[in-house]
């Protein structure tokens, strides 16, 4: 379609932002086999876990034994949640050969999410970043709260300018604009991706939307009419966020890859084999899939 990407890299982030606020422990053996699914049906960008606090997220305290599970495969890259510098340490000694970093629209959130102010947070974010770039380890950087905050209400694009502005100075090679609570509309994800990507000095830009309200899939079109061509999803609709009250998952894989494929965007995922990766994490924690496509192709019920 006129306007839009002829290609769209979906980022997998079932396995660390989907998995991380479980509440019971997801077994090693289920988060590795759920990874080498997503890659056999072709994704070749996958959160593989967060090297945290496990006090914190103990769901990701596995990581490590996570990284040394993975076989090497071609094309595919393996990236890993790194909030300050022993984090990036240890993702560097698992062999990870791509980082996260994670900075906020809002300043309330910021304090909540990672007890440090935005400005902090950037402080932080800079021994990673040279770091990173003297080992040859790439960088990828997330906005959250670029529409609306748990604590803070609307927030405005001239907010996530600036935090988009400074993650493109440390070097990120891509910026993830996150809809943490889900409460954005296509005419205002617009807006903000257009201030974002006046920002973002020729950064390539995501999208990570969360399906709180029901319009993650509209918004991401809207995304895509703006040229944007990378977009983050969890398999299942797995995922939310600990320190946003009621919001619900990311928006299901299945689910965008069924929208991309309709537009004919051309994905390298097969629909078939990321059916097998949602049965096999929802068979596995014991539920069905939030995914409306997961539910139609496989006959699953709510």
């Amino acid at each position: 379609m006129d306007g839009m990407p002829p290609q769209v890299k979906i980022v997998e982030v079932g396995p660390r932002d989907g998995l991380q606020n479980e509440a019971a422990i997801v077994p090693l053996d289920v988060k590795v086999g759920l990874i080498e699914r997503l890659a056999d049906a072709g994704l070749t960008a996958i959160e593989a876990g967060a090297f945290v606090s496990p006090k914190w997220v103990p769901q990701m305290a596995d990581t490590a034994a996570v990284m040394a599970r993975l076989p090497p495969r071609s094309g595919v890259r393996y990236a890993v949640l790194t909030p300050n510098m022993m984090g990036f340490e240890a993702a560097q000694a698992a062999g990870a050969k791509e980082v996260a970093i994670f900075a906020a629209a809002s300043e309330t959130f910021s304090q909540k999410n990672t007890n440090c102010s935005i400005a902090e947070s950037f402080d932080r974010f800079a021994p990673i970043a040279e770091a990173a770039r003297t080992a040859g380890i790439a960088v990828r950087g997330y906005v959250s709260c670029v529409l609306g905050c748990p604590y803070e209400g609307d927030i405005a694009p001239a907010q996530v300018a600036p935090v988009v502005a400074r993650l493109s100075a440390l070097g990120c090679y891509e910026i993830s604009l996150g809809d943490t609570i889900g409460v954005g509309t296509p005419a205002r994800a617009r807006v903000m991706l257009r201030a974002a990507r006046a920002a973002a000095g020729g950064t390539t830009l995501a999208v990570h939307f969360h399906d709180t309200y029901g319009q993650a899939l509209a918004n991401i079109y809207a995304s895509l009419e703006e040229g944007v061509a990378v977009v983050d999803s969890a398999v299942a609709g797995l995922g939310g966020c600990p320190y946003a009250k009621g919001a619900t998952g990311n928006v299901a894989t299945e689910d965008v890859l069924y929208l991309l494929d309709g537009l004919g965007i051309a994905t390298g995922v097969a629909m078939d084999r990321l059916l097998l990766a949602s049965r096999f994490i929802c068979d596995a924690l014991g539920r069905p899939p939030a995914s409306k496509v997961a539910r139609a192709l496989t006959g699953q019920t709510a």
